[in-house]
């Protein structure tokens, strides 16, 4: 419960502070360097060494590449009959393919399930941020007009400066050459400011005036975050015969609502910030019901 109190808490109290300008008006942006830069690397470090590797925990990792690929084959396809720019597209894409495992999803694995299948759930994550890293940066570059000059040398130096990535994989190098239990009390304070921050920035951030003329790409992107992407992942395990625990939080980590991240990612490569932010808050709203009713059909089903 403390959870979801916390969720709501945070993203008011940015509304709040805005609407009353006791904050500045861009504090949003060093809020999030503060995320990418240190919050989230930390996350990697906290979590990535404890994880005990087999091949069914390569399950969660390819749930999050269904979502992902999914999400981009559907927005391609919807932008296309509906005749969007290409930032439109891109933004949509951002918006439906990436779940927010971390901000919303660490918390709420933890009040449905139990905090010691983190361990399930930062496999999800980390892949999430991966692909985040790579594709979703190949999104963002072509939906902010540089489709023209993507090379692969653009793509590896944005992947490699992007610090989540770097801290994935600065955790699964160094924890196989260093022990870093004697700097986890470090880490778990640092990633302890990732949830109550990056909600904070979006509070700042979100406006709900004009969400009228956003429903149909609003309700587009939910539809297949929050119903037809984690519907797919569950039918995937139930044919590959993967079921228990690892089979429940891959599902359930799909089913959260759109990552917060992605207003992040629209602010910096100059994508319609408005319908990410609108989304995200909409999505969050909705989520807290649609995630519920997935815990329990991956209960009776898996």
């Amino acid at each position: 419960m403390v959870n979801f109190f916390l969720i709501a808490f945070c993203i008011i109290a940015g509304m709040v502070l805005k609407a009353t300008r006791l904050i500045h008006p861009d504090a949003h942006k060093g809020i999030n360097t503060w995320i990418l830069y240190l919050a989230l690397p930390a996350v990697s470090f906290k979590y990535l060494p404890q994880v005990h590797w087999s091949w069914q925990m390569l399950f969660p990792a390819l749930g999050i590449l269904i979502c992902v690929v999914g999400g981009w084959i559907w927005m391609w396809i919807y932008a296309h009959m509906k005749g969007y720019s290409a930032r439109s597209r891109s933004t949509l894409q951002i918006v439906s393919a990436y779940p927010n495992t971390s901000f919303v999803g660490f918390p709420l694995v933890t009040a449905f399930f139990g905090e010691q299948y983190l361990s399930i759930a930062i496999v999800s994550d980390q892949m999430m941020f991966f692909l985040l890293s790579s594709l979703g940066i190949i999104t963002a570059l072509q939906g902010g007009g540089q489709a023209g000059v993507i090379d692969a040398k653009i793509i590896a130096r944005r992947l490699f400066t992007f610090p989540p990535f770097l801290g994935c994989i600065g955790a699964l190098v160094l924890s196989q050459f260093i022990n870093l239990n004697f700097a986890e009390p470090f880490f778990d304070k640092l990633a302890a400011t990732v949830a109550p921050l990056a909600l904070f920035s979006v509070g700042l951030q979100l406006k709900f005036n004009g969400w009228r003329k956003l429903v149909p790409q609003i309700s587009a992107a939910m539809v297949y975050k929050l119903l037809i992407a984690p519907a797919v992942v569950l039918l995937v395990a139930i044919l590959l015969g993967v079921n228990g625990d690892i089979a429940k939080i891959s599902v359930f980590e799909v089913a959260m609502p759109t990552l917060l991240t992605a207003s992040i990612i629209a602010e910096q490569f100059r994508l319609n910030t408005k319908l990410t932010n609108l989304t995200i808050g909409f999505g969050i709203i909705i989520g807290f019901v649609s995630v519920t009713f997935w815990y329990y059909v991956i209960e009776w089903l898996l």
